[in-house]
């Protein structure tokens, strides 16, 4: 009797538990599609971020042999397209989806079948480029993972020069996820045009919806030509088309101006929810309004428009005319002004603020403090006679990483530990988090700051080895010494997420005393949002309820 009674418990969990996955998989809750995001994201980060300290003690000594030239040519194609396309694109997207319909008093996005579609889409391009690595002579030769650089340009991709299929996995996976990227678009512009709560109107929207708007037009406008570039690179190695080949009247640089027409408007399209996190941390902890709103939304629409226009900056070394050259530094150099808006208005925001140092804060200033930096050495490169100098070398992978990680990043881990309360009704731990972001800055600027200077001294980007009278090793054995000091606090960032979702105190609906709609719910919120449609009259609903007397209705 007792041997049936346990049998039936375990089926009774077996069955739940194959329930809840089941929920899970077939979802349209935006909840849930963002947080399976945000999740996937996490996951190839752990496996990018691993890459990564490969490569890095592959070069911290010279002539290391730690890995072979072909295993390295597979780690940096690996690193850069996860990175890029499957964390990047993934995790912003992610927070997309569990923010904009909360923050415009909505139930779910416009189109939650296709929010699912997309999500899967993105999902198992990742899947189809790591099975690379199980395919061909399997992993003892590391199948047939793709080595032609997340750029991948012609004529490397060719047959000639790439045989296998080791390509056509980088092709058909970025292509799954230019398809996840533009149905994302798609459904965030309609969401957020046509499914406003009562009283939001375009004037009182969260900057962070605004940012989210601009992003997802500029994904539209730039990931459509790098997915029809995929599909005539495939009508290429298939078909026996030329557009890339030379040989037949094609043209290698073709593929480069498909590329980065996308690649460089890239950089902002995963920058711009990071200035949309920090439009909505800063405040908050500042414990005052947002600077100059309209001016920032202008900044916002400006840089969208004008990073359109910069992605052959990239390409100052292929012999573009002098005319080609000045225009494409104008237009670069033209980014820093309404990106400098930003930065003022953001400081204007600290400026007599009563500044509260938790963790989502600390890596907010931390991200303006190295954005700035960013930038200038965004300006070096952005002009030709400079970049000429430097164009392949280290300096420029310094450069992007300080953008991407110093920048990115630190944003990210700020908006994970202020929206994780309302994902998981949980409070992070405050003490791990300040450990994670000391540590993790450290470690930053050890890697980063120091990969400028084997850069200048003419170390190459790509470089498998390099031999001991060159004088790179000690740069390059302190920079290898930073990454695993951030690999140590990204462990513990990923300990602090599990630890606290199980020991953290409760969050409650509104644990920071912020003032935008998401905050009005229950922490996690429920399946419909709101129970009644929300109403609102200022840029800051909670903050008129908690304090009718001083509504921000009476000013606007």
């Amino acid at each position: 009797m007792d041997g049936t009674l346990v049998e039936a418990e375990e089926i009774a969990l077996r069955n739940s538990a194959l329930q809840v996955l089941h929920n899970w998989v077939t979802t349209v809750d935006h909840k849930k599609i963002g947080l399976m995001y945000i999740g996937s994201s996490l996951l190839f980060l752990v496996i990018a971020g691993i890459e990564a300290l490969v490569m890095r003690i592959q070069l911290a000594i010279p002539n290391n042999t730690f890995v072979s030239p072909q295993a390295f040519n597979r780690l940096f194609t690996m690193h850069g397209t996860t990175m890029v396309f499957f964390v990047g694109m993934s995790i912003l997207f992610g927070f997309g989806n569990y923010l904009i319909p909360l923050m415009i008093g909505a139930r779910d996005m416009a189109f939650p079948r296709l929010n699912a579609f997309s999500f899967w889409c993105t999902f198992f391009g990742g899947v189809l480029l790591y099975f690379s690595y199980v395919g061909g002579n399997g992993l003892s030769g590391a199948g047939s993972a793709p080595d032609v650089g997340w750029w991948a340009y012609a004529p490397l991709t060719a047959r000639p020069f790439s045989p296998g299929h080791s390509t056509d996995y980088w092709t058909l996976a970025v292509l799954l996820s230019g398809v996840s990227s533009i149905g994302s678009a798609v459904n965030i512009v309609t969401t957020v045009v046509s499914m406003r709560c009562p009283g939001m109107t375009l004037g009182r929207m969260p900057l962070l919806v605004w940012l989210y708007t601009v992003m997802s037009m500029m994904a539209f406008v730039t990931v459509s030509p790098l997915t029809a570039a995929q599909i005539m690179l495939m009508l290429d190695r298939y078909v026996g088309s030329h557009f890339f080949d030379t040989q037949a009247g094609g043209s290698a640089v073709l593929w480069m101006h498909f590329f980065w027409i996308f690649g460089h408007p890239e950089v902002y399209i995963l920058i711009m929810p990071a200035f949309a996190f920090a439009n909505e941390i800063i405040p908050v902890f500042s414990r005052k309004a947002i600077f100059g709103y309209p001016a920032m939304v202008a900044a916002s629409v400006g840089i969208g428009f004008v990073s359109l226009s910069v992605w052959a900056h990239h390409m100052f070394t292929v012999g573009m005319s002098a005319g080609a050259n000045t225009f494409f530094v104008l237009a670069t150099l033209t980014v820093a002004i309404p990106t400098g808006i930003k930065i003022f208005n953001w400081l204007a925001t600290l400026w007599g603020g009563k500044i509260h140092f938790t963790t989502p804060m600390l890596f907010a200033i931390g991200f303006l403090f190295q954005f700035l930096l960013a930038g200038l050495t965004g300006v070096m490169v952005g002009a030709a006679p400079f970049d000429w100098q430097l164009s392949g070398s280290y300096f420029v992978v310094a450069h992007f990483h300080y953008v991407l990680v110093g920048a990115i990043l630190f944003m990210l881990f700020a908006a994970f530990y202020y929206w994780y309360p309302k994902m998981t009704g949980r409070m992070a731990n405050e003490a791990l988090g300040k450990w994670h972001f000391w540590l993790f800055l450290i470690g930053f600027h050890v890697t980063f700051d120091f990969m400028h200077i084997p850069g200048i001294l003419g170390m190459p980007r790509r470089i498998y080895t390099y031999e001991a009278e060159r004088g790179w090793m000690v740069w390059n054995l302190i920079v290898s010494s930073g990454a695993l000091i951030q690999a140590v606090a990204t462990l513990i960032f990923v300990w602090n997420l599990i630890w606290s979702y199980f020991k953290g105190p409760l969050a409650g609906p509104d644990p920071w005393d912020a003032w935008t709609l998401e905050w009005s719910t229950s922490s996690p919120p429920p399946e419909y949002n709101f129970a009644i449609t929300p109403v609102v009259e200022s840029r800051r609903p909670l903050w008129d309820l908690k304090h009718p007397e001083d509504s921000d209705s009476y000013y606007e």
